[in-house]
């Protein structure tokens, strides 16, 4: 028993040898290193990922220019707007009548200047009228609209704010979720489940929701901060309204509008 195995491994051992020699060697498995792309970063990954994810960053990418802008705008316009009505406000409230108001406004540019004179037009316009009440009645009307305006006026641009905040996440998440499917269609193809060739494509994918976010949450912060400054501006007009009415009636109490409009030209 022992010299037939000696002998089977006699004759076996040159087979073994020739088959060493003549089949080629096996390929050696590329490290996981190698399968990975070169440029990790949010650049190469950009630059790396399918067309349909691009253009998704690519508008992220204006929908926050486009907010730091109207945020840029918006600041410097309340904050000129915030001045003019520390300025308007203390006019009026210094004034002993329409025309000193007129007069300490004129300088004031702006919506306050604008009520004064609507008050005086009205006035003018209401000289052969007898009933006091009902020209404050159309002044308050006057005034009212000229609020409104200033009101709409300060408004525009935030509704760009609001609907960036609000659409940039599903924006985002769109092209995380086509970005996903393309890499799941890269396993199926590859037919391997190795996390060096499913990582990069999911990273590719994860950086359009991760933009999104970017672009989304300054627009919502800014938003909200325009949001309190234009109301605290409708109410300093709200009180620049009431100073305007203030006067007037004080003005109608001091003579009839005939002479109130004689004192005005």
């Amino acid at each position: 028993m022992r010299v037939s195995a000696a002998l089977a491994l006699l004759l076996l051992t040159p087979v073994a040898a020739w088959a060493q020699d003549v089949l080629p060697a096996a390929p050696a498995r590329p490290a996981a290193s190698s399968v990975l792309p070169h440029d990790l970063s949010p650049w190469g990954m950009i630059a790396g990922a399918d067309w349909v994810v691009q253009a998704v960053i690519a508008g992220l990418a204006f929908a926050s220019v486009l907010t730091w802008t109207v945020a840029l705008a918006k600041g410097l316009e309340l904050l000129v707007a915030g001045r003019r009505a520390r300025a308007g406000l203390a006019a009026l409230h210094a004034a002993g009548n329409l025309d000193e108001a007129g007069r300490r406004l004129g300088p004031v540019r702006g919506p306050y200047g604008a009520l004064v004179e609507a008050a005086q037009q009205e006035v003018a316009a209401s000289a052969d009228a007898m009933n006091k009440e009902g020209i404050k009645e159309r002044a308050a009307w006057r005034l009212e609209r000229l609020v409104a305006n200033a009101g709409r006026r300060v408004g525009r641009g935030a509704g760009v704010l609001a609907t960036i905040g609000a659409t940039a996440p599903f924006v985002g998440l769109f092209g995380t979720v086509w970005g996903i499917m393309n890499a799941f269609i890269g396993i199926s193809r590859a037919q391997t489940t190795n996390l060096a060739v499913v990582a990069p494509g999911i990273a590719e994918a994860l950086l359009a929701t991760a933009v999104g976010l970017v672009a989304a949450i300054p627009a919502v912060v800014i938003y909200n901060l325009f949001a309190r400054a234009a109301a605290g501006h409708k109410a300093r007009l709200a009180d620049a309204v009431a100073e305007t009415m203030r006067l007037l009636s004080r003005d109608l109490d001091r003579g009839p509008p005939g002479r109130l409009r004689a004192v005005g030209d």
